[in-house]
This record gives C-alpha cells, sequence and structure tokens, in this order.
C-alpha cells in the first residue's frame, strides 16, 4: 500500500514548505523565545476563543456528515471551556463584554461559517491543524507562556491541557488513522488539500500583520511614560484588529 495516498500524508507534504514559512514568521519566533506580554496574551485568547467557538459550532452542527464523524471528538478535544476559563481568569466574569476581536479573525470565523454551510468536508482541513497543531504544542507552549507573563500556576492557561486525552502521542496515531479512513472523491480530496494550504497562508498574513501592529504600538508606547496612553482602549483595539491565532503555527510541532 503506497502509504502517499493517505490522506494526513497528503495533507503534511502539501502543507510542508508553508508550514516552515509560518513557523518562522516573525511572530512566531519571538513567542518561542519567550517575548509576549499579557495584554498580548489576552488579546490572543479572545481570538482562540471565537475560532474555537465558531470551529466548534460547525463541527457540532456537521457531526454526522461522513466526512466529519470520524474526526469528531468533542470530549477529547473541545476547547470552549478551557477558554471561557482562562477568559475569565484574566478578564473577570464580565469578560464577554470585554472580548475583542480582530478584523481578521471575523474574516477566518466567516471562512468556517461558509464551509460549514457548504463544503463540511473542508472543516476536517481546519480541525486537523487546529487541535493537531494545540495537542503537539501544547505542553510547550503553556510552559513558555507561563514563564513569559511569569505566572505563579496553570490559571489561565487551560487552553494548553487537554486532561480528556492521556497520551497526545497515541491520541494522534489514532486521529490520522480516523482522517485517512474517510472516503473522498478525488475532486473533494484536492479542494481539502488546498483548504489547509490556505489556512497557512492567511494565518502567515496575520501574524505579519500582527508583528507590524505590535512594533508600530509597542514603539508609541516607549515614547510615551503617560500611563493613561499606555492603557488607552483605543492602543489595544489597534492592537487586537490584527492579533493572530498564534498557536496555528504550533500546528508546526505537530503536521
Amino acid at each position: 500500500r503506497n502509504e502517499t495516498k493517505d490522506l494526513s500524508e497528503q495533507i503534511k507534504a502539501t502543507t510542508k514548505d508553508i508550514h516552515v514559512r509560518a513557523e518562522n514568521t516573525q511572530l512566531m519566533q519571538r513567542y518561542q523565545k519567550g517575548q509576549i506580554t499579557l495584554p498580548q496574551y489576552k488579546i490572543l485568547l479572545c481570538s482562540l476563543y471565537e475560532i474555537y467557538k465558531t470551529l466548534e459550532e460547525q463541527l457540532d452542527k456537521n457531526s454526522s456528515h461522513p466526512a466529519v464523524a470520524p474526526i469528531y471528538f468533542p470530549q477529547e478535544l473541545s476547547r470552549m471551556e478551557s477558554l471561557q476559563s482562562d477568559l475569565e481568569h484574566f478578564f473577570g466574569s464580565d469578560w464577554r463584554k470585554r472580548v475583542i476581536v480582530s478584523a481578521a479573525t471575523h474574516r477566518y470565523a466567516e471562512r468556517l461559517r461558509q464551509v460549514g454551510r457548504e463544503s463540511p468536508e473542508l472543516l476536517v482541513a481546519h480541525a486537523y491543524t487546529r487541535y493537531l497543531g494545540d495537542l503537539s504544542g501544547g505542553q510547550v507552549l503553556g510552559k513558555i507562556t507561563q514563564k513569559s507573563l511569569g505566572l505563579s500556576s496553570k490559571e489561565g492557561l487551560s487552553f494548553f491541557s487537554f486532561p480528556g486525552v492521556s497520551s497526545p502521542n497515541r491520541f494522534k496515531q489514532l486521529y490520522r488513522s480516523r482522517l485517512d479512513s474517510i472516503e473522498l472523491t478525488e475532486e473533494q480530496r484536492v479542494v481539502l488539500l488546498q483548504e489547509a494550504v490556505d489556512a497557512f497562508e492567511f494565518n502567515i498574513q496575520v501574524f505579519d500583520d500582527l508583528q507590524k501592529m505590535l512594533s508600530i504600538t509597542g514603539e508609541a508606547v516607549q515614547k510615551s511614560e503617560d500611563s493613561l496612553f499606555k492603557t488607552s482602549p483605543m492602543i489595544q483595539f489597534t492592537v487586537g484588529l490584527c492579533v493572530a491565532l498564534t498557536t496555528v503555527a504550533m500546528a508546526m510541532y505537530a503536521l
């Protein structure tokens, strides 16, 4: 049997180059060096919440679809509860009113809703990239984030923890074998592989935009010692406009 015919292997091969590009964005390199601040992390959580809320709504709606059913693992993988818990930890009980979501995040969520409506099999590309990336990079990133932010406990870091998965490596093997069991026409397969590439491309652009915005606002904050300016909602909003799903690039650990 030719292993390259497996869908999981095809996704890996097709996204290999763009995967490397995503890992090497300035933002991702800074994150992995431990150069993330609490305001950045809080805005990142807001975006992750919006993305996972939309992804999981679409997976739930399409859970009986023949392409989605094999890779539908809400108990093991769902991130909604952990993200809600993290947001409450950092923003307080009224966190829903304080969530800032970027334009780029809205565009990504809209794409997820579109494929959920029109081509549910394409949700597979997004679920695979997101969940396996987070599952692979979770422990490492959790430690980097805890150290970067100087957190004394793991409170606020639930996103990186998967209590329903006892062995990430075994689970990833199971997930890939389920992925390989999905029956697709050749045309559907080609479109799905392109969707995986598009997801990476989209995120690279978001990372780059965010890095530019962070540089601009960072310089502005440095030039002013005015504490009102430092915490200005407009500055926070500007940073929020381009916030990225930093951990998508950690799929980098996974695929």
